[in-house]
C-alpha cells in the first residue's frame, strides 16, 4: 500500500471537513469554518499534512504553533485505513516541521471519553497532564473585551 503524505492545502477542505465529520471522536467546530482553516494553514505553512491513497485523502493532521509550543489538532485517519501506520507518519512529518522551526514541545487536546485516541497517543510516547485544566472563553460571545 502506498500512502503520500502531502502537505495540506485550503483546496483539500472539503474533502478533509467530510473526514473530520465520518470519524468519531472529532468536534467540528465554528473554529473549523474554511475561512478560519485557510488562515490556519496559510500562518503555519509545512505543519499540516493529508494521507492520500489512490487520490483519496485517508488521513489529515492539523499542526501549528504559537512561537514557543506547537498544538496538533484533527489527527484522524478513515477507519479503513487504521492500524496501518498511517496516524503515526502524520504526527512524525508534523514534528519533524515543528523542530525545524524551533518548537521544542507540543500539545494536542483529547476528549475525555475517547479511549482509542488516548491509547494512540501514550503509544507514542505522549503523557496526559494531571496538572493543568483547559479554559476556554468565545470572545465573540463575551461581554469583556
Amino acid at each position: 500500500m502506498t500512502i503520500e503524505i502531502l502537505e495540506l492545502t485550503i483546496s483539500d477542505y472539503d474533502d478533509a471537513i467530510t473526514l473530520w465529520k465520518s470519524c468519531s471522536g472529532v468536534a467540528i467546530r465554528d473554529a473549523d469554518s474554511i475561512e478560519n482553516i485557510k488562515r490556519y494553514l496559510n500562518r503555519n505553512q509545512g505543519l499540516s499534512f493529508k494521507a492520500i491513497k489512490d487520490n483519496e485523502l485517508v488521513g489529515t493532521i492539523l499542526c501549528g504553533h504559537d512561537g514557543r509550543r506547537g498544538y496538533i489538532n484533527h489527527l484522524v485517519v478513515s477507519s479503513n485505513y487504521r492500524i496501518q501506520g498511517i496516524g503515526r507518519k502524520l504526527v512524525e512529518t508534523s514534528l519533524i516541521g515543528l523542530r525545524k522551526q524551533g518548537i521544542e514541545k507540543c500539545h494536542l487536546f483529547v476528549f475525555v471519553e475517547n479511549i482509542e485516541a488516548k491509547k494512540f497517543w501514550e503509544g507514542l510516547g505522549w503523557k496526559v497532564r494531571e496538572d493543568i485544566n483547559m479554559m476556554s472563553l468565545s470572545i465573540s460571545d463575551s461581554a469583556n473585551p
